[in-house]
């Protein structure tokens, strides 16, 4: 009698995951959709800094645990001493096949947040200079987290529609440039399956939710933080023939920096050379010692970069030359080391996928986007000369009737980083979803 009830008991088993393999997706993704939602919620009123994601990653990683994949924690190292590395990888094999990695960004941002949302963070902590500061979620990573997990549920769930490894990551320090280079340095592709393939997503500030923006080719770029003290000889200012003025000097290097764009680089190769930040001098009439600037910049091809960078340096250290600036007071000009690389999206690879999220979501709702000039660290996990094809797409976060009232009245909608950035939850995540797992089971299906 046991055994006849065991037999009943796996027979119902395999008959209720059979039938789920062959029930249409969308049900099965509306099934996730309350659940998920709540666990965006929880994530969101819980946000972590960057190298600080212990909570966050171990929440991920039981929850992968949970829908049955082999999950390693923590993964990643990172140069700098003194930080743990919160990696999460999560293997789940499904017999001979191609590799596909599907990776979420965990952290969130020092920003106090002003969304009035009853799920609004209200976490202080302190940052890794000791300052108090609040924590906010205004780059959407708990949707990235929140659509990896439903991508994961749904995909174990329809095991007979794909084969091979799917391997899911959920990546550490994003917003400082450090988490995909920290999981490499740690073995990433070593301890665990190489991808043929890499998918991410990421929530778009100006596009409908419902809707999946793609790009073929350079869609991120190259991204360097660039330091500048220009140095002078400080004195008086009533007597400024007596001084070389490095406020001068610093206003003469602003302005020459602008022709690199508009002079030594060719219109065709997307640049951004912008200057941030000046700081010099602390009274009416005192010539200081220096002035310090701080830049952004930002290209798609690596031999852009290196120009750009070139004449940077070459600029302001022939304006202080020209100033008579003596050698021993020339300007130095520091290159970040934590550079982010630009992210191709292999366009053969993006149009294919594109034409299967017009077929899951309709033709009005996948849009090609023109590159943007942001920052993203994915784009390393490609390996050099984008080795590994990859495609980062966007999903939209904006409530419809919002987009159409902002269109209407002229408004601006809060932007990525912004303090009142607040993503419709549930049609978001609906989308990203479908659009990712439709993409998973396009490479690997049987």
């Amino acid at each position: 009698m046991i055994t006849r009830i065991a037999i009943l008991v796996f027979s119902c088993s395999i008959w209720i995951e059979s039938a789920q393999a062959q029930q249409p997706l969308a049900p099965l993704i509306e099934q996730q959709v309350p659940g998920l939602v709540e666990i965006y919620k929880r994530l969101h009123a819980s946000p972590e800094l960057s190298r600080q994601e212990e909570k966050t990653s171990a929440f991920l990683a039981g929850e992968l645990r949970k829908a049955g994949f082999t999950v390693t924690e923590p993964v990643g190292k990172y140069e700098e001493p003194g930080y743990t590395c919160y990696g999460v990888v999560a293997v789940l094999k499904n017999g001979a096949g191609p590799t596909i990695l599907v990776r979420a960004d965990m952290d969130a941002l020092p920003l106090e947040e002003k969304t009035g949302l009853p799920y609004a963070s209200r976490v202080r902590v302190k940052n890794d200079q000791g300052l108090e500061v609040g924590v906010m979620h205004a780059c959407g990573h708990d949707i990235h987290v929140t659509a990896l997990l439903g991508t994961a549920k749904v995909l174990a769930l329809v095991k007979d529609r794909w084969h091979g490894t799917l391997v899911l990551i959920g990546q550490p320090a994003e917003e400082l440039g450090l988490g995909a280079e920290a999981m490499l340095r740690d073995g990433l592709y070593a301890r665990f399956p190489k991808p043929d393939y890499i998918l991410a997503l990421h929530d778009n500030a100006s596009l409908e939710a419902g809707k999946i923006g793609y790009c073929p080719g350079y869609g991120w770029a190259n991204v360097n933080s660039v330091d500048i003290t220009i140095r002078g000889i400080g004195g008086h200012g009533s007597q400024p023939q007596m001084t070389k003025d490095p406020i001068v000097l610093a206003a003469q290097v602003i302005l020459a920096l602008q022709t690199i764009v508009s002079r030594e680089n060719n219109p065709f190769d997307p640049a951004v050379v912008t200057v941030g930040s000046i700081h010099g001098g602390t009274k009416h009439n005192i010539i200081p010692e220096d002035v310090k600037l701080q830049l952004t910049v930002r290209s798609y091809k690596e031999e852009v970069r290196n120009r750009i960078l070139a004449s940077i340096e070459r600029i302001t250290k022939g304006v202080a030359i020209a100033a008579g600036i003596p050698e021993d007071r020339a300007p130095i000009v520091k290159v970040d080391k934590t550079a982010l690389k630009s992210v191709y999206n292999d366009p053969e690879l993006t149009e294919r996928l594109a034409k299967v999220w017009e077929n899951a979501l309709g033709k009005d709702n996948v849009m090609k986007l023109d590159p943007a000039m942001y920052g993203e660290d994915v784009g390393v996990l490609s390996l050099e000369g984008h080795q590994i094809p990859l495609v980062l797409f966007n999903i939209g976060a904006v409530d419809p009737a919002i987009m159409a009232k902002s269109r209407i009245e002229g408004t601006i909608l809060p932007s990525l980083h912004s303090s009142t950035f607040a993503p419709t939850p549930e049609p978001t995540l609906r989308t990203g979803v479908m659009a990712m797992t439709t993409a998973v089971l396009e490479l690997m299906k049987k």
